[in-house]
């Protein structure tokens, strides 16, 4: 964690339908009502104890973490058949350092998948939010 305490804020790109699904997610775990204008574009970290920022910071953790089994659940074929202006951003905020892990995993995904990072993004933020979906269907 940066000195003051403070997750560092990064954007992917991701399709309509997965940024629905985020804000959905943040909505069910964070209360955030207008995910969209939620965080304020014009600063680079938020500080912890943010319930949105608490909540994006779980979510980039449990990617960089799951990344593998979500790299395989990925429909990346589904992801690039999404219309290139059709991708919106997404801010997250994350740990620092989860943030550069977050960035090289998308990085080798996207020269694997020998695609660009907005279908990775998608890909694998729709296979962590199925999950996520999956997880609270069962509680």
């Amino acid at each position: 964690m940066t000195a003051d305490d403070r997750y560092k804020l990064f954007g992917v790109y991701v399709s309509a339908a997965v940024f629905d699904a985020l804000a959905d997610y943040l909505y069910e775990t964070a209360g955030v009502v207008d995910y969209e204008s939620y965080f304020d574009p014009s600063e680079s970290t938020v500080p912890v104890g943010d319930p949105g920022a608490d909540a994006t910071d779980r979510l980039v953790s449990e990617v960089v973490t799951g990344f593998a089994d979500l790299y395989d659940e990925a429909a990346f074929e589904t992801a690039r058949e999404v219309d290139s202006d059709a991708f919106v951003l997404a801010d997250l905020a994350a740990d620092p350092q989860t943030v550069a892990n977050a960035r090289e995993r998308f990085q080798a995904a996207a020269t694997i998948q020998e695609a660009d990072l907005r279908t990775v993004q998608t890909a694998i933020l729709s296979a962590f939010l199925s999950q996520a979906s999956a997880r609270d269907g069962e509680l």
